[in-house]
Formats: structure tokens, sequence, C-alpha cells
């Protein structure tokens, strides 16, 4: 093999290395999720928002219907507000429900959108009403912690079986 070959496929190997740790840069970045589809804006407030990301996926029925387009505090109403870039293809009547939700036990925080049954649907600058905010795993804990605290810690003994 000669020398200008051995340079042309040294060449193309680190160019496909670069094309590799750009997609996965992209990927960890959540910057895959950018698309060019139209979309429309709506809003919503919740109390707590847990770990919700820019650009984490809206899900409904487990299909991706849009993306978090931002995350603001309202401090009129001392609540989180999230915009939502919902597709357009996808119409969700006025009176859904948005959660937000995890993807497993300790996955990303997604938002679950839950279809209401009323004959208009959401437009651009709707907000959404009925909402519910994110579990946080150490609130639970700590609740579980508070009430066996409150108990005493006592354990109770099972019950004696009798004959």
């Amino acid at each position: 093999m000669n020398k200008s070959t051995l340079d042309a496929l040294v060449g193309l190997f680190v160019l496909v290395g670069i094309v590799a740790l750009l997609f996965l840069a992209l990927k960890v970045g959540n910057m895959s999720a950018l698309s060019f589809t139209p979309t429309y804006m709506v809003s919503a407030h919740f109390e707590n928002i847990g770990g919700l990301k820019v650009l984490a996926p809206v899900k409904s029925a487990g299909v991706v219907v849009g993306r978090v387009a931002g995350i603001s505090f309202d401090d009129q109403r001392y609540q989180a507000t999230v915009t939502i870039a919902l597709e357009q293809r996808y119409h969700f009547p006025k009176d859904s429900s948005a959660r937000i939700l995890t993807s497993g036990l300790l996955g990303e925080q997604y938002v679950g959108l839950e279809a209401g049954g009323e004959s208009d649907s959401l437009a651009e600058g709707s907000i959404m009403s009925m909402t519910q905010s994110a579990i946080v795993l150490e609130n639970l804990i700590g609740q579980v912690l508070f009430n066996r605290a409150a108990d005493g810690g006592a354990k109770k003994e099972p019950p004696v079986m009798r004959k």
C-alpha cells in the first residue's frame, strides 16, 4: 500500500470518528430531539417540576407529541410555568391534563398529556388548567421516615396463630 492511500484511509477513519463523537455529543445533550415540524405553544403551571428540563419529551399514550420549550417561575402564583411545543398534527381538547412523569424508577422526567373530552382543541397560547406535579423521590422517603418516627418506630408483632 502506498503512502497516499494509507493517508487517505487514516483521514477517512478520523473523519468517521469525529462524526461519531458529534453524534454522541448531540445525543447526550438531547439536541437530537430538535425537529423542524410546525408546532404550537401551550403552557401549564405546576407546583413542582422536579428535574424536568427543556427539550424533555411530551408524550401521550407513549408517543412523543412535542417537547418542553421553556421553563420559568411565575412570581405571582409562585409556581413553575412550563411552555410546551406541541406538533401541529396533534390536537388535544382544551380540558386535557398534563402530568410530570418519570421514565422508570430513576429515569428522565417528561410531560405526559391525557386527552379530555371537550370538543374545542388547545390553540396557540392556551393555558392547561389541570396539572399534576412531579413526584419527588426524596419527599416520599422523608414522608415515610417522618411517619415511622411519629409511630415511635414500634414494630407491630404479627398475630399468633392458635390451634
